[in-house]
């Protein structure tokens, strides 16, 4: 009896204990991130007053050549409305050492927007496209290596 009973308590705390995901998805890139290939993830919003904390995920490997990374977003409302953002995230600290979690495949959830509201019900998409490019070089990195994977996920706050 007792261990049921701890059981089901020990599962009522670890249940209670993370993020209220509600969206999580991934894409794996095999061959790099190519440049001006946008990465989409659809949602479908049928609540329009809760408000929502929405996040970028990156895995990377040592692959990765930059301490940083420059994202170009777009959020695509059911009513064709569009919001471009142009973001830039620190991957490694000045040390050089990856500041994601993981052993040999650093794993980064990086703030995207706080407290966002849908206003409208329907299906949203989200574009995520790598911008990096060298040091005095003008034109972008083509095929950017070591992002092994790129996700997406919307949490309840």
């Amino acid at each position: 009896m007792n261990k049921l009973f701890f059981s089901i308590l020990i599962l009522s705390l670890l249940s209670g204990c993370g993020k209220s995901a509600i969206y999580s998805e991934y894409r794996t890139l095999p061959q790099g991130w190519e440049a001006h290939k946008p990465i989409s993830f659809k949602y479908e919003v049928s609540d329009t007053l809760q408000k929502h904390n929405l996040f970028i995920l990156l895995r990377n490997n040592d692959d990765y050549p930059y301490s940083n990374i420059f994202l170009i977003t777009k959020m695509n409302f059911p009513n064709d409305q569009v919001v471009v953002d142009t973001l830039e995230y620190e991957m490694a600290n000045p040390e050089g050492e990856w500041l994601g979690k993981g052993a040999s495949l650093k794993e980064s959830k990086l703030w995207y927007k706080e407290g966002v509201t849908f206003p409208n019900k329907g299906i949203y998409t989200f574009e995520i496209e790598q911008a990096d490019r060298s040091l005095g070089k003008v034109d972008g990195v083509e095929n950017l290596k070591g992002i092994s994977e790129v996700g997406f996920q919307i949490e309840k706050k």
